[in-house]
């Protein structure tokens, strides 16, 4: 069976904000929406009955099961539009496009919608399990005193919302814990992580300046800009900060991690014929992916290296070199996450250690998140593959030519790679 070509035709996201700032009151429809919405507008797309959306959020309230069909159904899409959730962790919006993309590969359907949304601001909380019980048995009384007998059974401390720690079930360690680890056993300097985060803001702000991301993102609830931008950053400033996880002996602050973060993302994927009856121009294809998940209970310091197999199945695939790309697209969940993978890409001591049979190659750092990364943009998990993607096709689309690399690194020891050629 011949496979058809998978074209990247359009993209659009809302500004990102860090958490409890500009969309504080929101929720991840509201938010998602206004993603899908400027999409819609951009490309026309009123009406159109497309083949899928599929996306999805990392935190999600219960009421918010099928989230991505309720939202495609308040957009001016045709409501006979299809609509199905996915959630990867960090990995979820370049695995909505993965999805979306095979569909189309296969002839299945010819366009669709891969998206991703985040709302931290409006995390759900959970229960301790005493009041959770204590409530379900009271729902079944018939009577008040019965009712009130159940309710009085909790301690006041169960009264109490449990929140979000964003923890590791099998280890206890949030991730910033894990890539403590991480860059200690890997030996990333301090330094060397307040300069890539440096560098990212510097390249985002001025990719701003430039009108870079004009075309990309659509105003929302009075923001335009990414407000985790650090225009006056230096890295005498980022020097100055204090560890964030290990309060003594640590190297991760709150300048070269990113923070929880309120945005959402859109990508539009297309058959050749789609894109031409339509009048969309092909910006870039997907041409090859690969998604791994690596052990990280018993080797804490690989909790996020999950892309270092992911690259070398895909490239082992593409028949190509980690050299051989024009732009490279990493997500920055941490500056040390990223120095870590590329030090395991470039050396073939430690590519060995992994099972890999030799060094991937060498990155070229002047081809790296080009226009900026998540430590600059901020990281709403489910949005940040859609942004990636985006950013990447619009960078071939205006050399006219040429090869991207992607990787996403995701919770649970999980990471996906991506191509985009044009």
């Amino acid at each position: 069976m011949e496979t058809k070509k998978v074209a990247i035709v359009g993209y659009s996201r809302i500004p990102f904000a860090r958490i409890n700032t500009a969309y504080a009151d929101l929720d991840n429809q509201e938010l998602l929406e206004a993603s899908l919405n400027g999409l819609i507008n951009k490309y026309h797309l009123q009406g159109k009955l497309l083949g899928e959306v599929a996306g999805g959020a990392v935190i999600k309230h219960i009421s918010e099961s099928n989230l991505i069909r309720e939202t495609v159904m308040n957009t001016a899409l045709d409501p006979a539009t299809p609509a199905c959730d996915l959630q990867q962790a960090c990995d979820t919006g370049i695995e909505a496009a993965v999805y979306i993309g095979n569909k189309i590969a296969l002839g299945q359907i010819e366009s669709g919608i891969a998206c991703g949304v985040e709302a931290m601001s409006n995390i759900p909380f959970e229960s301790a399990p005493r009041l959770r019980k204590a409530l379900l048995k009271a729902n079944k009384e018939k009577s008040p005193f019965g009712k009130l007998k159940q309710l009085l059974t909790p301690k006041l401390k169960d009264w109490m919302p449990v929140p979000y720690k964003g923890q590791e079930p099998k280890t206890g360690l949030v991730m910033g814990g894990h890539t403590e680890i991480t860059a200690k056993y890997y030996q990333i300097s301090r330094e060397e992580q307040d300069e890539l985060a440096f560098k990212s803001h510097q390249n985002m702000a001025k990719a701003y300046d430039e009108g870079f991301f004009d075309d990309m993102i659509i105003p929302a609830f009075g923001l335009d800009k990414d407000n985790n931008l650090r225009r006056d950053t230096s890295l005498e400033k980022l020097s100055q900060l204090k560890p964030a996880f290990d309060k003594e002996n640590g190297t991760l602050t709150a300048g070269n991690s990113t923070p929880f973060t309120d945005g959402a993302s859109s990508v539009l994927l297309a058959s050749e014929e789609w894109a031409n009856a339509n009048g969309l121009p092909v910006l870039a294809y997907i041409t090859f992916s690969e998604v791994a998940g690596i052990e990280y209970v018993e080797n804490k310091q690989n909790l996020l290296l999950a892309p270092v197999f992911a690259a070398d199945r895909m490239l082992k695939k593409a028949g190509m070199s980690l050299e051989d790309f024009d732009y490279y697209e990493i997500h920055e969940a941490f500056a040390a996450q990223v120095l870590a993978t590329i030090k395991i890409w470039e050396n073939d001591d430690l590519a060995k250690k992994f099972g890999l049979e030799k060094a991937l190659g060498k990155i070229d750092r002047d081809k790296l998140n080009v226009k900026g990364g998540s430590l600059a943009a901020a990281h709403p998990f489910a949005a940040t593959g859609g942004r990636i993607i985006g950013t990447l096709a619009k960078l071939l689309h205006e050399k006219g030519r040429g090869k991207g690399f992607i990787s996403i690194c995701a919770a649970r020891g999980q990471g996906v790679t991506m191509i985009l050629e044009k």
